[in-house]
């Protein structure tokens, strides 16, 4: 059984480790706060394990972000400085350069480049403040790919990478964040669909078949190890000619939102 309390101790002392090994007693974690439950639980856990002077949130929204009022307000519960940088004007700029090359943005283009550009964000402030990026990936959306390659699956340190949605949830309740920060439904603000609509299936379905390997839905089932297989490339190494002659082909499918 999933001991939510003892998992989340574990991961504020692996973050505390982290950090007395990679940087300076003043180096701050870096957080790109959506106001999901992801990147709220690793805020929280940051904050407990480095101090809130040592945690610095960063908002990124697209333009106009209707839910933005939920990521203020964890900045504010949990009293962790942040700034906020829009993301669109650079965004556009990238559209507007590949149009002018005479190219068209696809779906991939779209729903992928505004991650990256949000990664690229974080690592500017990281550079300038001398931190470290946090990853907020959950081991359910690395399970299906539910990821932008070098966009959030980037970062220096992974604290939640190998729970999956529900055990990130048990932690988060642990650690008496409110059910605003918690329970909001996953969606990634640039597709236009929750998590679940993408997938096709809930999180309850996928955590069960990756912690029980227990599917009840044979499509399901099918759909969910596809998507694995397909998105294998995003969470590897990078694949690297070896002067050895050693194989280090890895295969892996095309993005997805």
């Amino acid at each position: 059984m999933f001991d939510a309390k003892d998992v989340k101790q574990r991961i504020v002392r692996w973050i505390a480790d982290y950090f007395e090994n990679n940087g300076s007693p003043a180096t701050k974690a870096v957080i790109g706060i959506s106001g999901g439950k992801d990147s709220s639980v690793v805020a929280a856990l940051c904050k407990e394990a480095l101090g809130a002077e040592r945690v610095l949130g960063v908002l990124m929204p697209n333009g106009e972000q209707d839910d933005i009022d939920v990521s203020f307000s964890l900045c504010n519960t949990l009293n962790i400085k942040s700034v906020v940088i829009n993301i669109k004007d650079p965004v556009l700029g990238i559209y507007g350069g590949v149009t002018d090359a005479g190219l068209v943005p696809n779906d991939i283009a779209v729903f992928n480049t505004p991650a990256r550009v949000r990664m690229a964000v974080l690592y500017a402030v990281s550079g300038i403040i001398g931190g470290r990026v946090a990853n907020t990936c959950n081991l359910s959306e690395d399970w299906v790919g539910y990821v932008t390659k070098f966009g959030d699956s980037a970062g220096d340190f992974c604290p939640l990478s190998d729970l999956t949605a529900t055990e990130v949830k048990a932690v988060g309740r642990e650690l008496g964040l409110a059910p605003k920060f918690i329970d909001k439904t996953p969606a990634d603000g640039l597709c236009g669909r929750t998590d679940e609509e993408s997938f096709g299936f809930s999180y309850d379905v996928l955590d069960r078949y990756i912690r029980e390997g227990v599917c009840d839905d044979p499509g399901v089932k099918e759909r969910i190890d596809a998507l694995h297989r397909a998105g294998l490339h995003k969470i590897k190494p990078l694949p690297a000619f070896r002067l050895s002659g050693e194989d280090d082909i890895r295969k892996g499918g095309a993005d997805i939102c």
